[in-house]
């Protein structure tokens, strides 16, 4: 379904071509970057959630619907679920569906937890009686570790929690993920389950409220100034396609035989680098905008709902056992993010844009298993 032009050479060796992939959350921001990019490597991509939640969303203006099968329901509800499952028989699972906003966390914590934790157990119930499957990757956060504000990156192997229902659904996340990969997916020559994990996203075509970025780009586009409210909470920032490569990284391996190699937790954050103040980001996207850009007011609110101060990620497993490493740096991530917002503003076919961009990415990265340096 992919558009036709020239395109930089599959690093994934050509393993997704002719795959069929079920993605649930396609309609979101990182669900919808990754349908195109798995429609770009040539798989069948079957999508499964709920409407898109924002109006402006990436899912529209991209028009994601002409990369996928795309079909609606809630993971809640697993009859409705199993019917657009139904006669796919999908080689691969990805998992991305869920409530994936902390402060809508607070407004809603009994919704956040159903579709985080039973969501993914209905998903996976359903995921363990495809006979086709090879393997799932349940999609998780960052925030799923007990955050203890340390000035190092957390490790898979680290104590999972959560101080809010937002963190602590995705730690209950893994857990049914693991409990689901120990007990019915680990048979001899059967599928293989992994999680992933990863920080704060950046990348055009992302309106979710209370973010960052999308609040910029909605207070530029109104002329107002955007309200920061803790320039000093420190996060682990990384373009959408960093970690999405991480993920088809570890998806190839389900799909080509070595599925016992990634069937655990993995982390896919930036470098050190890119873990920054909330001041200094918004200072650099301003930048990187240019003329017209967001204006920035320092307003913090004592009445906000505790978020982490602290939080960076250890991706050295990542780096050794995958071959994967960040290939942008945060001003690269930057120029990228806002030159998909501007062209959207000037009216650009934002599907064209967004395949140029998957390409541009593609083009810096090397087979998997194979050394590179990062592009700067």
């Amino acid at each position: 379904m992919a558009d036709s032009g020239e395109r930089a050479q599959d690093p994934f060796g050509g393993v997704f071509a002719g795959r069929r992939v079920l993605l649930t959350g396609h309609s979101g921001f990182k669900g919808g970057w990754l349908t195109m990019w798995l429609d770009r490597l040539g798989a069948q991509v079957r999508g499964v959630s709920l409407a898109p939640a924002t109006d402006p969303a990436l899912f529209d203006l991209a028009r994601v619907d002409r990369s996928c099968d795309s079909r609606f329901a809630d993971i809640n509800d697993p009859a409705a679920l199993a019917d657009e499952i139904a006669g796919f028989d999908p080689d691969l699972i990805v998992h991305m569906a869920a409530q994936a906003i902390v402060r809508d966390s607070y407004d809603f914590p009994v919704q956040t937890f159903a579709t985080n934790v039973m969501g993914t157990a209905n998903v996976l119930e359903l995921a363990r009686q495809l006979p086709s499957v090879r393997g799932v990757v349940v999609v998780t956060s960052d925030k799923c570790y007990e955050n203890n504000e340390w000035d190092w990156g957390y490790r898979e192997c680290d104590p999972l929690g959560g101080s809010d229902p937002y963190s602590a659904s995705k730690a209950c996340t893994e857990l049914v993920a693991q409990a689901y990969r120990r007990s019915f997916f680990s048979a001899p020559d059967g599928p293989r389950l992994a999680s992933v994990r990863a920080g704060n996203v950046i990348g055009g075509g992302d309106w979710s409220a209370h973010r960052l970025i999308p609040d910029m780009v909605r207070a530029a586009a109104a002329g107002v100034e955007v309200a920061i409210r803790n320039p000093g909470s420190v996060r682990p920032w990384q373009h959408v396609l960093e970690p999405l490569a991480g993920y088809l990284a570890v998806a190839a391996r389900l799909l080509d035989g070595r599925g016992d190699s990634v069937a655990e937790a993995w982390n896919f954050g930036p470098d050190q680098d890119a873990t920054l103040p909330v001041g200094q980001i918004c200072t650099a996207f301003a930048q990187a905008w240019g003329s017209g850009g967001p204006r920035i007011a320092i307003r913090p609110d004592p009445n906000a709902p505790h978020e982490a101060g602290l939080l960076r990620l250890d991706s050295t497993r990542a780096r050794l056992h995958l071959g994967w490493h960040p290939r942008l740096d945060i001003h690269a991530a930057l120029r990228l993010t806002a030159e998909w917002y501007r062209a959207h503003a000037a009216g650009a076919d934002m599907r064209a844009l967004s395949f140029d961009q998957i390409d541009q990415y593609q083009a810096l990265m090397v087979p998997l298993g194979q050394a590179s340096v990062p592009i700067r």
